[in-house]
């Protein structure tokens, strides 16, 4: 029993040590990205565009493959249910609705952080265990500045845009079905679509993206800046940083979904 306590308080002190240092983290980040460029000391737009090719660009086809499929099996498996109830046309507003407000965000924050987070705390372990990461700091050269900010600033844009695509892409997706399976008129289809969606649901996703972009960023920032061990330590590093980011955009989108539709926000 002793030994078991010992092990969860020593988890829970873990814990808040890297809630703490992660939020140091951000609140850096925060300080190089705005206070930073007013001191003459502006991060790089070549860095930034970089990371934003890297991490949207080179994103587009996995995003838009599972955002159409997505947006397919919604509307094949909600069908039979809603045409027993003869309403099948609500196919389209179930799958705009669903995709704006949850699945596009969620989805899509869960893709770029196993593609994009595990690159981000790969690189940076790599850095760090080969002591690049010292060696900026022996130069006088702040590694937050350098490494963090691009990569923070590029995620936080790109995957608001990734999002917005896969709305669009997996409200395609639904499309194809409705019209040319179910049989429902291209321009009724159409017309429910959008008498269903409002920009509230929209913003709302591209908001969570917003949330979801920062999360992965400073995890994977986090991670890699703290890896040790070599080779073996990049590997456990990048392990950890993904689980930690996918359970951190799980609890994120519950606690924003909470304050959207069940409060009086």
């Amino acid at each position: 029993m002793k030994k078991l306590l010992e092990n969860i308080g020593g988890t829970v002190i873990t814990t808040f040590r890297q809630i703490i240092d992660v939020s140091r983290l951000l609140v850096e980040t925060v300080y190089w990205l705005f206070v930073g460029p007013f001191k003459k000391k502006p991060v790089k737009r070549d860095s930034i565009f970089e990371q934003m090719l890297f991490m949207g660009v080179k994103s587009l086809i996995i995003v838009v493959f599972v955002a159409l499929f997505t947006g397919i099996v919604i509307a094949m498996q909600t069908a039979p249910q809603l045409a027993s109830l003869g309403a099948v046309i609500y196919v389209a507003g179930l799958v705009a609705v669903s995709l704006t407000r949850e699945l596009a965000p969620v989805l899509t924050g869960l893709v770029i952080a196993g593609r994009v987070g595990a690159a981000i705390t790969a690189e940076l372990g790599t850095m760090k265990v080969t002591e690049q990461v010292e060696a900026l700091e022996t130069m006088a050269l702040n590694p937050v500045r350098f490494l963090v900010v691009p990569r923070f600033l590029a995620l936080i844009i790109m995957l608001p845009c990734l999002t917005i695509l896969a709305d669009a892409v997996g409200i395609f997706g639904g499309y194809l079905i409705g019209v040319f399976n179910l049989n429902i008129n291209s321009g009724l289809y159409i017309d429910t679509t959008f008498r269903f969606l409002t920009t509230k649901d929209v913003m709302t996703g591209v908001l969570k993206s917003f949330v979801f972009g920062a999360v992965i960023a400073l995890i994977g920032c986090y991670q890699g800046l703290n890896t040790r061990g070599g080779a073996e330590g990049v590997g456990k590093a990048t392990t950890t940083s993904i689980v930690t980011s996918f359970i951190l955009i799980i609890l994120s989108d519950c606690v924003l979904t909470a304050i959207f539709f069940f409060s009086d926000i």
